[in-house]
Protein backbone atom coordinates (compact mmCIF):
# COMPACT_ATOMS: atom_id res chain seq x y z
CA UNK A 1 0.00 0.00 0.00
CA UNK A 2 1.31 3.42 -0.40
CA UNK A 3 2.90 4.81 2.06
CA UNK A 4 0.27 6.56 4.61
CA UNK A 5 -2.54 4.94 3.30
CA UNK A 6 -2.22 1.91 5.87
CA UNK A 7 -5.50 0.01 6.03
CA UNK A 8 -8.26 1.69 8.32
CA UNK A 9 -5.87 4.97 8.34
CA UNK A 10 -7.34 7.96 6.14
CA UNK A 11 -5.15 10.91 5.43
CA UNK A 12 -4.90 13.91 7.58
CA UNK A 13 -2.47 17.03 6.74
CA UNK A 14 -0.07 17.50 9.54
CA UNK A 15 -0.32 20.12 12.47
CA UNK A 16 1.52 23.50 11.65
CA UNK A 17 2.86 23.30 14.85
CA UNK A 18 4.40 19.61 14.07
CA UNK A 19 8.10 19.37 15.36
CA UNK A 20 8.59 16.61 12.78
CA UNK A 21 9.69 16.41 8.67
CA UNK A 22 8.52 12.99 6.64
CA UNK A 23 10.72 12.62 3.58
CA UNK A 24 10.03 10.41 0.77
CA UNK A 25 12.11 9.70 -2.18
CA UNK A 26 10.06 10.93 -5.35
CA UNK A 27 12.25 9.31 -8.11
CA UNK A 28 14.56 6.34 -6.83
CA UNK A 29 16.12 4.73 -9.32
CA UNK A 30 19.58 2.44 -9.61
CA UNK A 31 22.34 3.39 -11.47
CA UNK A 32 26.10 1.76 -12.22
CA UNK A 33 27.04 4.54 -9.46
CA UNK A 34 24.57 4.57 -6.88
CA UNK A 35 21.43 2.40 -5.38
CA UNK A 36 18.84 4.21 -3.17
CA UNK A 37 18.76 3.08 0.50
CA UNK A 38 16.43 5.46 2.01
CA UNK A 39 13.42 5.81 0.45
CA UNK A 40 10.97 7.62 2.46
CA UNK A 41 11.34 8.47 6.50
CA UNK A 42 10.61 11.12 9.47
CA UNK A 43 12.88 13.32 11.03
CA UNK A 44 12.37 15.08 14.09
CA UNK A 45 13.58 18.45 15.38
CA UNK A 46 17.12 16.79 16.90
CA UNK A 47 18.14 15.50 13.73
CA UNK A 48 19.52 16.64 10.39
CA UNK A 49 19.56 15.07 6.74
CA UNK A 50 22.44 15.92 5.08
CA UNK A 51 22.65 14.86 1.42
CA UNK A 52 25.30 15.22 -0.83
CA UNK A 53 24.92 15.25 -4.95
CA UNK A 54 26.42 12.97 -7.44
CA UNK A 55 25.28 14.39 -10.50
CA UNK A 56 27.45 15.49 -12.35
CA UNK A 57 25.02 18.72 -13.79
CA UNK A 58 21.44 19.56 -13.96
CA UNK A 59 21.02 18.13 -10.38
CA UNK A 60 18.20 20.46 -8.08
CA UNK A 61 16.42 20.01 -5.37
CA UNK A 62 12.83 21.68 -5.13
CA UNK A 63 9.71 21.33 -2.78
CA UNK A 64 5.97 20.00 -3.07
CA UNK A 65 6.41 19.84 -6.71
CA UNK A 66 7.14 23.49 -7.70
CA UNK A 67 10.08 22.81 -9.86
CA UNK A 68 10.46 26.34 -11.27
CA UNK A 69 11.59 27.65 -7.53
CA UNK A 70 14.79 25.33 -7.29
CA UNK A 71 17.80 25.33 -5.08
CA UNK A 72 20.88 24.04 -7.79
CA UNK A 73 22.34 20.82 -6.57
CA UNK A 74 25.40 19.36 -8.17
CA UNK A 75 27.84 16.95 -7.60
CA UNK A 76 30.30 17.56 -4.57
CA UNK A 77 27.01 19.82 -2.94
CA UNK A 78 25.62 19.26 0.28
CA UNK A 79 22.28 19.61 1.55
CA UNK A 80 21.62 19.97 5.33
CA UNK A 81 17.49 19.49 6.29
CA UNK A 82 16.06 20.01 9.24
CA UNK A 83 13.03 20.99 11.22
CA UNK A 84 13.22 25.02 11.84
CA UNK A 85 12.87 26.77 14.90
CA UNK A 86 10.33 28.97 13.92
CA UNK A 87 7.21 27.46 13.72
CA UNK A 88 4.46 28.44 10.89
CA UNK A 89 0.69 29.78 12.52
CA UNK A 90 -1.83 28.87 10.55
CA UNK A 91 -4.75 31.99 10.58
CA UNK A 92 -8.30 31.61 10.54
Amino acid sequence: MPWGHEQGNDYSPMPWNTNHLILAVQEPFDSQASQPTLLYGEIDESEVLTLRSRMPYNGMIFSDGMESDFLRFTAGMEARIGVCATKGIQVQ
